[in-house]
């Protein structure tokens, strides 16, 4: 079944690596595969305990991360299954199988959106990718078992799949979420609009410098324009002139701009938390909006900012916050019939 398997001793967790065929993928205009690895850990009691089913965690990698980086496959800051079998051997979680795909495309990221230019991301991962773990794997297919989280990029995409699906996904955790804020004013300085629009090439892009490359992927994302070749994109600026229409298009896409319309849908969740360093400090400040925001709605919610920047405490949030918080949440019982 996988074509990528590790097996370690029996009371950890095995990691899989399977294929799945994203049909709202197809025909992007980037021309990524419709075809996404996807990175499926399996708990240890997965191999022994051949009734028993499990809720599942979705976890959304960030930008220019992918699948492989975060499940041990190719060495990284972070080896998810290794936190996840610590916090399984103290006690502190319940199991589950958590399942990442890998978003890294053209642009070194999706932002978990669709669009014609890098494929319907936002319908793989809440329709297809949650069908086919279900058809695969032994899941408890009911939405009180499954939660979705990620990391910055991957935060947001929680965020923004999470707020229009609670009959798919009932709990929540964001990590350092990115993106959350309209970018109102673009790319803001002149060098960094010069950097932008001197990209002319897939090779140009491939040199660029982050923030260059997150101004493709979201126009990718949020801007797509079919008749303008080679990238298939509008960008914030042109000839250094502000692009109202595109910026209206980003603000949109932002989750602090949208989420007014999704309260009764956050109002449904089990559980919904995010968190950020206070040294990662543009995402720590946005993290601040929306709890004052949902706090003013009376939606649930749980807010920390902790002593951290954007990378360097993940594994630990991941051990001592994100995965108890899907053990209280996450339901392991099946749903009662219906009579």
């Amino acid at each position: 079944m996988p074509a990528l398997a590790q097996s370690t001793p029996a009371r950890t967790g095995k990691v899989e690596r399977v294929n799945v065929h994203g049909k709202g993928l197809e025909g992007n205009l980037a021309g990524d595969s419709p075809d996404r690895d996807v990175s499926v850990y399996l708990p240890p009691s997965y191999q022994t305990d051949r009734n028993r089913r499990y809720p599942v965690i979705y976890f959304l990698h960030g930008f220019t991360d992918s699948d492989d980086k975060w499940y041990g496959f190719t060495k990284h800051w972070i080896n998810l299954p290794t936190v996840v079998d610590k916090t399984l051997a103290d006690g502190k979680t319940g199991e589950f199988i958590i399942v990442t795909p890998n978003a890294y495309n053209r642009y070194f990221g999706s932002m978990y959106s669709n669009s014609v230019t890098i494929g319907n991301w936002e319908d793989f991962v809440a329709y297809e990718l949650v069908d086919f773990i279900d058809k695969n794997y032994r899941t408890l297919p009911q939405a009180t078992s499954r939660g979705l989280a990620g990391h910055s990029m991957g935060g947001y995409g929680s965020i923004r799949i999470g707020q229009k699906h609670p009959e798919i996904f009932s709990s929540l955790y964001l990590l350092s979420p990115c993106c959350m804020l309209p970018a109102m004013n673009g790319p803001g300085s002149p060098e960094m609009i010069a950097s932008m629009e001197g990209v002319k090439t897939q090779a140009d892009l491939e040199k660029a410098g982050f923030f260059t490359k997150a101004m493709f992927a979201s126009a990718a994302a949020w801007s797509p324009n079919p008749t303008n070749p080679p990238f298939y994109l509008d960008l914030p600026t042109k000839e250094g002139v502000l692009q109202p229409t595109v910026i209206a298009k980003w603000a949109a896409n932002a989750p602090l701009a949208s989420i007014d319309g999704y309260i009764g849908n956050l109002k449904q969740l089990r559980a919904l938390a995010f968190d950020a360093g206070s040294k990662d400090a543009s995402i720590a400040a946005n993290n601040k909006v929306l709890t004052g925001l949902l706090t003013n709605y009376g939606v649930k919610h749980t807010y920390e900012e902790y002593d951290g920047d954007h990378i360097n405490k993940i594994a630990e949030r991941i051990e001592q916050k994100m995965l108890p918080f899907f053990t209280q949440h996450l339901s392991t019982q099946p749903a009662p019939r219906k009579r």
